[in-house]
């Protein structure tokens, strides 16, 4: 997010809470598009959220908030600015993918996580892996991965596709994302669609564990069935996996983490200690 977005955020959660005349705690969801900030709904109660944020910033706001709630003063507590941590915390959902055979994993808006999991490291691409880690969504740090995006998505996936490379990834791809991997010089092989009815396709690949990451984002309706395929695979051979670009570029920064620093763990309180 840009620091005008994080600005803005910060400023309506502070007149979301004086117009409602919260005391306690309240839960916001904000959307973000082209840089213009959406409220999609307030809630004046706690959420899963706070005890993320408890572990994050080393202070206990259930506990404050209690205190709020019966009179007390956040200045009187001495809890009146903001703590900014030195470390990075990411927060990942956990799905139960593999309970269901066959279904496919590209997030729409309904509610389909069953828990939720957190990284914490000094370094964003490591506590991003650690995340990943602990969703039962492992990242290889060397191998071959799979790319195939639809066409909104390729000129994005050019620079995801060459920092793959530059890290040590082969690539393979299907006709037309690879195409336009070879017109920015980017080295990848072929690899069949289900549909185009040669082999070995793509997952045949999967089943001979031969591709180890991928990346699969949602194309046209005529290409639906092959990816369902391809992704429900993807779960049944517990291969790790991206499908959206922001997911693919977030793997990259923590593949390339995993090869150049050393994997590490420390207690929450020595992070706030």
């Amino acid at each position: 997010l840009s620091d005008n977005i994080m600005a803005e955020i910060v400023r309506a959660a502070k007149d979301l809470a004086r117009e409602l005349e919260v005391r306690g705690l309240m839960n916001i969801q904000f959307a973000v598009k082209d840089e213009v900030l959406y409220v999609i709904e307030v809630n004046p109660r706690a959420s899963r959220t706070v005890p993320f944020v408890c572990k994050a910033t080393g202070v206990s706001l259930a506990k404050l908030a209690a205190k709020i709630m019966v009179g007390e003063k956040l200045a009187d507590m001495g809890y009146t600015e903001t703590i900014i941590p030195t470390h990075f915390s990411v927060k990942e959902a956990v799905f139960p993918w593999n309970r269901f055979p066959g279904i496919d994993i590209v997030l729409g808006p309904e509610m389909k996580s069953t828990g939720e999991v957190m990284g914490i490291d000094m370094d964003w691409g490591m506590a991003y892996a650690k995340s990943q880690m602990a969703a039962f969504n492992p990242l290889p740090t060397e191998g071959t991965v799979f790319l195939s995006v639809s066409d909104r998505d390729k000129e994005r996936a050019i620079s995801v596709a060459r920092a793959l490379h530059e890290i040590g990834f082969r690539i393979v791809s299907t006709g037309g994302t690879l195409a336009k991997l070879a017109e920015a010089g980017i080295p990848a092989s072929r690899v069949y669609k289900v549909l185009e009815q040669a082999r070995p396709n793509i997952i045949d690949m999967m089943k001979n564990n031969e591709i180890h990451f991928l990346i699969n984002t949602p194309a046209t309706h005529e290409s639906r069935a092959d990816e369902i395929l391809i992704r429900s695979t993807a779960i049944a051979q517990k291969i790790s996996y991206a499908t959206n670009m922001a997911a693919a570029e977030a793997t990259v920064k923590a593949m390339r983490s995993l090869k150049e620093r050393e994997l590490t763990v420390k207690s929450i309180q020595e992070y706030h200690a």
